[in-house]
């Protein structure tokens, strides 16, 4: 209990916190619309927070440009968990009781956010998760949102292609941290429905560096027509590149929590022909004309590359979601008042975003449907969609 506590202490002081905007006196500062957000900016996760706090950033100082929200200026306040779940929990409660947020948009992996959620939940603050575990929408919580696809359409999805391709027994190897689990879980719940038999399963923790030993298990097991593997961060990467030093031929799914060029760099030549479900926002100048998300996805896309000078991702779109639909419904709400916006939240209907067009409801707190994913495939080093 006290090295808890210990540690909550010094997270509290050695962590740093940034503010967007031009300092204020007290009387001026009354009239902000203060907004949360912890992110994993650093440590194995950043390549989620990085994106996820710049995009934060962005989209504040151009609504601010603007004049606000309901004429307020948005106060935009960021504390790095650098992926630490008790680093999480204590700046979810900074937020709530020393600075006074109206709402939270942050988490961005399932653990940081499961932990910081019963904080939220008790302090009857919206809170807007970034994450991708089903786990953290079902069963609703009546203040916790999320904008990623959940890992069970993820399955759904990867189920969908290779039922279509004629793959009905396949390997499985997954990440031991939350969402890997959480993915691997809803595969396994959700396969028989698409006639699909796992034939073998292995694992690999947050710090393997080789997943040779599991993978030769898997190329020996007889009849495996596909591999998939549930996880993020380096791990699948790392799966990429011994799949593929094994000489293993059949097809090699990953999930949409590898969604990022930075996958692709990782993983090398050998991300050649890796598939993926992923969000329009990946193949924003391959969308037709016609799509109703092509004009919001090239928008965000280019504006974000110009700014940060950066590629996109997906993280970074779930984010842009995120404030918009917190921003839109702050306006209908009329007032930044924390019951008032999660009433508005959960009405959201027709939001067109980075991830799908979202239809929330008091059962549904998330709103996407399989349509909002895209099964995209790596050629030559970059996405292409999959017919």
């Amino acid at each position: 209990m006290s090295s808890s506590i210990g540690f909550s202490r010094r997270a509290a002081l050695l962590a740093s916190a940034f503010t967007l905007g031009a300092s204020l006196t007290p009387a001026l500062a009354q009239g902000e619309i203060k907004l949360g957000a912890v992110l994993s900016v650093t440590g194995p996760a950043s390549f989620l927070g990085d994106p996820e706090k710049r995009t934060l950033e962005m989209v504040v100082e151009d609504v601010n440009a603007k004049g606000g929200i309901l004429g307020r200026k948005v106060r935009l306040i960021v504390y790095d968990d650098a992926g630490d779940a008790n680093a999480a929990r204590t700046f979810a409660t900074r937020l709530l009781e020393e600075d006074k947020v109206t709402a939270m948009i942050g988490g961005s992996t399932t653990g940081t956010t499961m932990a910081m959620i019963p904080a939220f939940e008790d302090a009857q603050v919206p809170f807007i998760s970034l994450a991708g575990a089903v786990q953290i929408i079902q069963p609703v919580k009546k203040w916790v949102f999320k904008t990623p696809h959940t890992d069970t359409m993820a399955c759904e999805k990867i189920f969908e292609d290779m039922k279509k391709r004629g793959t009905t027994r396949i390997g499985m190897i997954s990440g031991t941290d939350g969402f890997g689990k959480s993915m691997r879980d809803e595969c396994v719940k959700v396969a028989g429905k698409y006639g699909i038999e796992i034939l073998h399963e292995e694992n690999y923790g947050p710090r393997d560096t080789d997943m040779t030993p599991q993978l030769t298990n898997i190329k020996n097991k007889a009849g495996v027509q596909a591999v998939i593997n549930p996880g993020f961060g380096q791990g699948p990467a790392i799966v990429t590149r011994n799949f593929r030093q094994l000489g293993i031929t059949v097809p090699l799914y990953q999930s949409h929590g590898v969604a990022s060029k930075q996958f692709i760099e990782l993983a090398g030549p050998a991300a050649e022909g890796v598939r993926l479900p992923a969000a329009a926002l990946l193949v924003a100048d391959k969308l037709p004309d016609n799509d109703p998300q092509k004009k919001v996805v090239m928008e965000y896309s280019t504006n974000y590359a110009k700014r940060t000078g950066q590629p996109v991702s997906t993280f970074g779109g779930h984010a842009y979601d995120g404030f918009m639909i917190w921003k839109e419904a702050v306006e209908r709400a009329k007032t930044d008042n924390p019951a008032k916006v999660r009433d508005e939240i959960e009405k959201t209907k027709g939001y067109i975003g980075t991830g799908g067009i979202v239809n929330m409801s008091p059962t549904d707190h998330m709103g996407l449907d399989l349509s909002a994913f895209r099964m995209l495939e790596i050629r030559n080093g970059d996405w292409t969609l999959v017919p």
